[in-house]
């Protein structure tokens, strides 16, 4: 690939998605995007540049976007923050809460859908201490294909197998041929809707719950320290905020601070930095 072509495929994913690609990302480059110069009958990354730059179209630059971006995602991944959620976090809000009767979650980055309806399934089984409270789950995604796709949430045989327990395949989804297709009643408590991280947070609300993991270990510094003081501006201070286990608010945003020996948990810091 001519360095020009990645410079210029690097500066707009950038611009559109936060993501920041290194020097040597560039087979990254080659082999998510020539699928799509095929499809649009040019011979290379350089000819999808060329018309790139030609058209300025919003549906090239949308699908560029869209095949750059990660939807890696498995039920209950990494299981530690499920874990803490149902077993520590939710009895804290359901007595914290026990007035307004009213929950708030947010899934920054939900993909296909497994990590909303995992926390949706976790919240099912808590059916009874819920009842006649008001939980709602919003689940976004850059990408509008995977928001669709999570929408109908129908999985195949591997995607199930990864990480779901098989109590919970029983009990919540239905074999439809070779596919497995989550409950209607896990899909209803779901709001899925496409969101850029990049956009502005204003008109979302507040959160008590936020989950944003694996996303900001694609960003660079700046876009994360935007990333999180915007979070920061829709968590009360009881709000909770889950990030990957490969990624911290150490050293970049000290508006969170850590929840002690909960790893990749964070709380809005009582004292806010000047």
């Amino acid at each position: 690939m001519k360095s020009e072509d990645f410079a210029y495929l690097s500066r707009m994913l950038r611009e559109r998605s936060g993501l920041y690609l290194t020097d040597d990302k560039g087979y990254l480059l080659e082999s998510r995007l020539t699928p799509i110069a095929r499809r649009r009958g040019v011979a290379d990354l350089t000819g999808l540049v060329a018309e790139v730059r030609r058209t300025s179209s919003e549906d090239l630059i949308q699908e560029i976007t869209e095949a750059m971006t990660t939807n890696e995602s498995f039920f209950f991944r990494d299981s530690a923050p499920f874990d803490n959620f149902r077993d520590d976090i939710l009895p804290e809000l359901l007595e914290l809460k026990a007035h307004q009767r009213k929950i708030r979650i947010w899934c920054a980055a939900a993909s296909t859908g497994q990590e909303p309806y995992s926390l949706a399934m976790i919240l099912k089984e808590q059916e009874a201490k819920l009842r006649d409270w008001n939980v709602e789950i919003l689940a976004t995604d850059i990408s509008k294909d995977v928001v669709e796709k999570a929408k109908v949430g129908l999985y195949s045989q591997f995607e199930v197998q990864r990480g779901l327990p098989i109590q919970m395949l029983v009990k919540y989804f239905t074999e439809v041929g070779e596919m497995w297709q989550i409950a209607p009643e896990i899909r209803s408590m779901v709001t899925f809707r496409p969101l850029n991280l990049l956009d502005s947070f204003a008109g979302l609300g507040t959160f008590d719950v936020i989950f944003c993991r694996n996303v900001l270990i694609y960003f660079d510094q700046d876009t994360k320290i935007d990333t999180l003081n915007r979070l920061s501006e829709i968590l009360p201070r009881h709000g909770v905020l889950f990030l990957g286990a490969a990624e911290t608010v150490l050293g970049v945003c000290p508006r969170f601070q850590p929840i002690q020996n909960k790893r990749g948990m964070y709380k809005v810091a009582v004292e806010q930095p000047a």
